[in-house]
């Protein structure tokens, strides 16, 4: 099964949002059309795939997400895209 952490960027926004999904494709439809009626994500319109990660588990998923959002940091979600190694450590760390 195929589990992936995904961040969005909004340049209207100035913001991410950092999540997990079993079906990306699915899931960036689904914010899209604005079905997460009272979500963050439903706070802007122009929402675009800026980084996925494939993880090896549902919980691997989770806590990464969740180290994630706890760095609150949009230069970490920057430095992610620019240094894969951190997406090593990050999976290592959460095997």
């Amino acid at each position: 099964m195929k589990i992936e952490v995904y961040i969005l960027q909004s340049v209207a926004g100035n913001c991410y949002y950092i999540g997990y999904t079993k079906d990306l494709t699915n899931r960036l439809y689904l914010h899209d059309e604005g079905t997460f009626e009272n979500s963050f994500t439903s706070n802007y319109k122009d929402w675009q795939l800026f980084y996925q990660l494939e993880c090896e588990s549902i919980a691997q998923a989770r806590r990464i997400e969740k180290h994630i959002k706890k760095m609150k940091s949009k230069k970490y979600v920057e430095n992610l895209l620019l240094y894969k190694n951190i997406a090593i450590r990050l999976l290592e760390k959460y095997k």
